[in-house]
């Protein structure tokens, strides 16, 4: 059939074939920062997803906020789904229960990729430090992390709703961050070396 190229665009269009080829988002080339010994409260946090499943099959995830100083899990978001402003939404409760950390660990994640996280890091003065693609051991600190949650509270319970997991999460974080011995702590606990940093400080001064 002669068709010039019009007709044949419309009936392109009717076919619904003219949708747009989405691409993957070019990722930088990261440095690698090497896990260095801290010093201080929020001197440098580490934030990581995790995913679960319900009883019921439905797929949900976890961003889990940790101070790789002392070791302690600051702050947590449950949905199933999780964009960059939920992350942000969580941060800001974390920055305002702890106060602002000078640089922040994490993955190469479309969460953390974004844009909307970038600017809100750059207007509060937090570095983002991005671990190399396919290097998790970069942030071996939260990985502990990960995989204490994953073997003691995810592996051991089944859940039905979103609202159960928050409470049970709140318990588990509780129970970790209180009473939870950590040998690179000397055996404390992250609150009670935190306590023990507080105490030696205002000693000193």
């Amino acid at each position: 059939m002669h068709w010039n190229h019009k007709r044949v665009y419309r009936v392109y269009k009717a076919l619904g074939l003219n949708f747009k080829k989405r691409t993957k988002k070019r990722i930088p080339a990261r440095v690698q920062h090497p896990l260095q010994e801290l010093f201080e409260p929020n001197e440098q946090w580490s934030m990581d997803f995790m995913s679960n499943t319900l009883f019921g099959g439905k797929r949900y995830r976890i961003l889990n906020i940790m101070d790789e100083f002392n070791r302690e899990f600051i702050e947590f978001e449950v949905g199933v789904s999780l964009p960059a402003i939920k992350v942000i939404q969580a941060l800001q409760r974390a920055v305002e229960f702890r106060g602002k950390p000078k640089s922040i660990r994490v993955d190469n994640g479309p969460e953390f990729i974004s844009h909307k996280l970038e600017q809100w890091c750059y207007i509060h003065s937090i570095e983002l430090k991005f671990i190399q693609p396919g290097s998790p051991t970069q942030n071996s600190r939260m990985e502990r992390l990960n995989g204490s949650m994953r073997r003691e509270f995810f592996d051991a319970y089944l859940f039905d709703t979103l609202s159960e997991v928050k409470i049970m999460t709140q318990e588990w974080v509780y129970d970790y961050n209180n009473y939870r011995p950590h040998s690179i702590l000397g055996k404390l606990s992250p609150i009670e070396y935190l306590d023990k940093y507080n105490l030696e400080k205002n000693y000193s001064v």
